[in-house]
């Protein structure tokens, strides 16, 4: 089974930074990252690039991310020709949202489970953008991508993945069983954005 796992980074049409809640409507993509299981590489495209990636979506099995059910499909896939609901998905946050009934932060899970954390957080990503600083959103992006694939990998291997709760770690308990299996013929899961 051939898996990806990537992120988006994006800014808004207007060019304003945004600050709080991103407005999806708002956002044009302005990088995609991803690792490909087919080769083990992390490979990095602008919004100019995508074409050369629609191949390498059309032969992958599953699309992990984080949030990237509610956010990272649903912007890309206004650039994707297609309809990328009919390629499978698993988003980290809402498997972890499931099980424990509250959404988390990426930075949160990165620290307390692998002990390091994301390079910097999204509005940096803006503002080097914005500032034609092109190498260090890529930089940040593809470090989005090894932590997730990191947790991805640790939640396989554990069926949970750790978190802070205040000062206590903690640990939300995960079904990964069926993370990795093909689908039964003719079916794909569809993406669904967590509930507000």
């Amino acid at each position: 089974m051939r898996y990806l796992v990537f992120d988006i980074e994006s800014i808004s049409k207007t060019g304003v930074i945004a600050r709080g809640r991103i407005d999806l409507d708002d956002q044009e993509l302005t990088l995609l990252a991803l690792y490909d299981s087919s080769d083990g590489a992390y490979k990095s495209y602008t919004r100019e690039e995508l074409p050369a990636l629609w191949p390498v979506l059309e032969s992958t099995d599953l699309l992990i991310g984080y949030n990237s059910d509610s956010f990272d499909i649903p912007l890309l896939n206004r650039y994707y020709p297609g309809d990328l609901a009919r390629i499978r998905s698993l988003d980290l946050m809402k498997e972890v949202y499931g099980a424990l009934g509250r959404r988390l932060r990426l930075q949160s899970l990165a620290e307390a489970t692998l002990g390091k954390g994301k390079s910097g957080d999204g509005l940096k990503a803006q503002e080097w953008w914005a500032a034609g600083e092109i190498e260090k959103v890529r930089a940040y992006c593809i470090q989005d991508v090894r932590v997730t694939k990191e947790l991805f990998d640790y939640a396989r291997e554990h069926g949970a993945l750790k978190y802070k709760d205040l000062r206590e770690k903690r640990e939300v308990r995960l079904d990964t069983a069926g993370w990795l299996l093909e689908p039964p013929a003719g079916t794909a899961s569809l993406t669904h954005a967590l509930p507000l």
